[in-house]
């Protein structure tokens, strides 16, 4: 499986609307291309979480304009199973190295 992780996305937010009209900012976690799926996904987390809580990552695929930049209306809902394993993988590839993390207090 081929996949890049963009590390300049961090210090990136998106506002994502709920389905009653509820707006809430997200950190983008990063981004990464599949070229088996040929999709490109980001990852997020709520901005407004503290150091203790658990963070709940939503996932989501994307379409970016020209620029690259992305808005909340170009990203898809993941239905697959395979691509929500894919992205788990992912995910879990990025908290496991330090180096993709940022994670400084590896032993």
């Amino acid at each position: 499986m081929a996949f890049e992780v963009n590390a300049a996305d961090q210090d990136r937010q998106l506002t994502l609307i709920d389905e009653n009209g509820n707006e809430e900012l997200f950190e983008v976690l990063f981004t990464f291309h599949s070229d088996d799926n040929d999709k490109s996904y980001i990852l997020l987390y709520p901005a407004a979480v503290d150091e203790d809580d658990e963070i709940e990552v939503q996932a989501f695929s994307y379409d970016a304009d020209e620029d690259g930049d992305v808005t909340s209306s170009d990203l898809h809902e993941i239905t697959s199973d395979a691509e929500w394993d894919m992205v788990q993988g992912v995910l879990n590839t990025f908290l496991e190295d330090d180096r993709l993390s940022g994670d400084d207090s590896a032993e």
